[in-house]
């Protein structure tokens, strides 16, 4: 049955970097549905398949976090209480019965009633002024549950004090300010209370679903909806990938092509804590459900979404950005090409960058495919000879699985290209049949990061068969995972199992550290909490039989590649690190990674009110017309690189343009 569940799932692959999804619908599933899903889950699931103590463990504190997720209405005490009150939820809910989680929800309602009337009490006092010295650690990870109830009161004054400074600082006079944080509660409360029971169990069966790991989910009807949106060809909106992080809507993706790329300022991390609409109203949206603020950010292409915004570096930087909302048609997202001439030792390389933003394509094959795009563009690298590739995956986060395999294959003369295995070592390769070779010149692939998923299957090959090297982050993002997605019966949403894992040719999984770069340039990315390896509850990385084809390369010379070695890679390594040791771009990019590590996590409340518009119109500018310009620090040495392997490649290996077959 597992075979037939992992075969059924490689027809219909799509990669991309997963993103919590876990919103509470208005439709789900009935208690005695909850049964059959856990059963499921773990028949299917690549690494679990009993519901041991931890799992239990993992699922009950993930639904109470998500129920707390400021962790402003438990003490520690009652945390600890609460979860054990339902410590034997799963066993009840064999039985089919769901109270033990009903019963949770009601006790968490009087805690928003508790929290709704408190803050009522403070603002409406005559004497109320905001506490500009009040200073909060911004993540709810950090800071934990209070102590005592005490402790717990000072943390809502607090979170007052910051919540009133960001209504004041985007021009709200005190006394609205006041009503409208004092409604923002009171609607909480509501919605809290409002909760169905089979909204909740929805809500408990996300949480087993993330304990087995970050990419499982239960999609509830409306989640599911907006699953599928996510993954059709066209959007409206602002082109970012919005998780949920303890109350906050964090950009984990700027989409390429997208608006948000194009305005230039939102960045991967910044925390979205405010929207303001088109009628100037100013929209609070810490804690609210992802799915509403999503719904606020979204809108019809040309209309303008204001977004106040939180960024962590030496200070937490509150800034706003107005952001033009276009379609995002994920299929202009096309393959780009470009050539440039580099100066090195005497000689003028023409290298050509060819950037692919995702593996875009359709079932259709008459609609635009990325592998149609690359092959026509590397066609013309080679009509107009150019000494090099640098092929740009940076800001690629997947795409199809099969074109990334396709793609892989114009740079090789034929063989295996990934492998993916369930929990019960079942096997597919997957291979590159075609003998043609497209380039077969000196090639760097560029990674970041962001790189994900497909692009760590492509940039996987390239490394273990030498075939490039690879210039960029410490490591690519890490996702090796396959989702399956299971529609479910009855209109009750479908569940998102992981069910595989992507191995390299080499043996090595992609999963959890990605694929390391040859050559390692620094980046703002390269803080450590930045990758599939820091998500919460990822699966480790694994190792399988390699599988390397022994027919990549030709020793006829109209079809050979001069293979990329460990000492070549070790002096492109070595000359990278003394140019980037003393360039000034990559001295700036250092410090403003000091800055980001040295940053304590925390906001003053004299921080928010500090107007910071000007400063954001600035560096909107710059972001917009100079970045649009000016290749990044870390491009332009990727191309240095480039033109090294280029010179090494000539001095070594002259055979490369003769007649007869080179050493191999």
């Amino acid at each position: 049955m597992r075979r037939n569940v992992f075969r059924r799932a490689l027809g219909a692959i799509l990669l991309l970097t997963g993103l919590a999804a876990a919103s509470v619908a208005s439709a789900a599933p009935s208690c005695t549905a909850l049964p059959e899903y856990v059963r499921r889950y773990l028949r299917d699931h690549v690494r679990y398949h009993e519901l041991t103590p931890e799992l239990e463990r993992r699922s009950i504190e993930n639904h109470l976090q998500r129920l707390d997720s400021s962790r402003m209405l438990l003490t520690q005490d009652q945390f600890e209480q609460l979860a054990a009150s339902i410590d034997g939820v799963f066993d009840s809910i064999k039985r089919g019965n769901c109270k033990p989680l009903t019963d949770l929800h009601k006790k968490l309602v009087r805690r928003h009633e508790y929290a709704a009337k408190f803050v009522k009490s403070y603002v409406d006092r005559d004497d109320y002024v905001i506490d500009e010295t009040a200073e909060l650690t911004l993540d709810p990870e950090d800071r934990g549950h209070p102590k005592t109830e005490a402790e717990r009161d000072d943390l809502l004054r607090l979170l007052v004090h910051f919540q009133m400074s960001t209504y004041v600082s985007n021009g709200t006079e005190l006394a609205e300010a006041k009503k409208k944080l004092v409604g923002r509660y009171e609607r909480r409360f509501r919605r809290f209370l409002e909760i169905s029971p089979d909204e909740t169990y929805a809500a408990f069966m996300d949480a087993f679903a993330t304990a087995l790991d970050p990419h499982s989910n239960y999609l509830s009807p409306k989640v599911l909806e907006d699953f599928r949106i996510g993954m059709s060809l066209s959007l409206e909106g602002i082109g970012v990938a919005l998780s949920e992080q303890d109350g906050y809507a964090v950009a984990e993706r700027i989409i390429p092509g997208g608006a948000a790329e194009k305005h230039g300022m939102l960045k991967p991390k910044d925390k979205i804590i405010a929207v303001t609409k088109k009628n100037g109203e100013f929209v609070d949206i810490i804690d609210m459900p992802l799915r509403d603020a999503v719904s606020l950010i979204r809108g019809k292409t040309g209309t303008t979404v204001g977004l106040t915004i939180l960024r962590q570096g030496e200070t937490i930087e509150k800034f706003n950005i107005e952001i033009v909302r276009a379609k995002i048609d994920l299929s202009e997202q096309a393959a780009s090409l470009r050539f440039e001439d580099k100066e090195h030792d005497g000689q003028t390389y023409k290298l050509a960058i060819l950037e692919l933003p995702s593996f875009y394509g359709d079932q259709d094959p008459s609609k635009r495919q990325c592998t149609e795009d690359v092959a026509r563009l590397l066609r013309q690298v080679n009509e107009e000879k150019a000494d090099g590739l640098l092929l740009d995956l940076s800001r690629n986060g997947g795409g199809l699985l099969q074109h990334a395999v396709t793609i892989s294959g114009y740079f090789i003369r034929e063989g295996e290209i990934v492998g993916i295995e369930d929990s019960r070592g079942h096997r597919q390769i997957l291979t590159d049949g075609d003998k043609n070779i497209l380039f077969r010149g000196p090639m760097v692939v560029h990674t970041s990061r962001v790189s994900a998923s497909a692009s760590e299957i492509l940039a996987g090959a390239m490394k273990d068969y030498g075939r490039a090297v690879i210039v960029g982050d410490d490591h690519t993002f890490g996702k090796g995972t396959v989702q399956t997605v299971s529609p479910l019966p009855g209109n009750n949403g479908a569940l998102k199992i992981t069910t595989a894992l992507f191995f390299r040719p080499g043996g090595k999984s992609t999963q959890h550290s990605g694929v390391n770069a040859d050559v390692v340039l620094p980046s703002v990315l390269a803080s450590d909490d930045y990758g599939e390896k820091h998500q919460r509850f990822s699966l480790e990385a694994q190792t399988t039989t390699p599988f390397l084809g022994t027919e990549v390369n030709s020793p006829l010379p109209e079809i050979h590649w001069n293979p990329v070695k460990g000492a070549i890679i070790t002096i492109l390594a070595k000359r990278s690190e003394t140019r980037v040791s003393s360039s000034t771009d990559f001295d700036k990019v250092r410090k403003r990674l000091d800055k980001i590590e040295s940053g304590q996590g925390k906001i003053r409340v004299d921080e928010i009110m500090k107007r910071r518009q000007e400063e954001a119109d600035e560096d909107e500018e710059e972001g917009s017309e100079a970045d649009e310009d000016k290749p990044t620090p870390q491009l332009s040495e990727a191309l240095r690189v480039l033109s090294d392997l280029v010179s090494l490649s000539r001095s070594q290996n002259t055979a490369i343009h003769a007649s007869s077959p080179p050493a191999s």
